[in-house]
């Protein structure tokens, strides 16, 4: 159940990268949204599966699943801060230029 989850990531990150290399630069609408969204329920469903896993006293399975849970989060943060800093710019150089 958990290669699939990966494997559903792993698909997804390669369609958006396909996607951006068909824009040929130019700005695909809304790639973070769909990351963020993509992400978050990753790492859920890995979580979830880590919990079932240790109900199921499958103490390996369960760390490796935490410590994936762990790496999405972490994916996620990187994906959330890397846009929001985006946001941060593009607002600061909209105020510059008003004034």
């Amino acid at each position: 159940m958990a290669f699939l989850v990966d494997l559903g990531l792993v698909g997804f990150w390669f369609v958006e990268g396909l996607k951006q290399w068909a824009a040929k630069g130019q700005s695909v609408s809304d790639p973070t949204g769909r990351q963020v969204l993509v992400l978050s329920t990753g790492s859920a469903c890995t979580a979830a599966i880590a919990y079932g896993l240790s109900w199921a006293d499958l103490p390996i399975a369960c760390t490796a699943q935490a410590v994936m849970t762990a790496l999405l989060a972490l994916l996620l943060l990187l994906v959330a801060g890397s846009a929001c800093g985006k946001r941060i710019r593009r607002e600061r150089l909209r105020r510059r230029l008003r004034r």
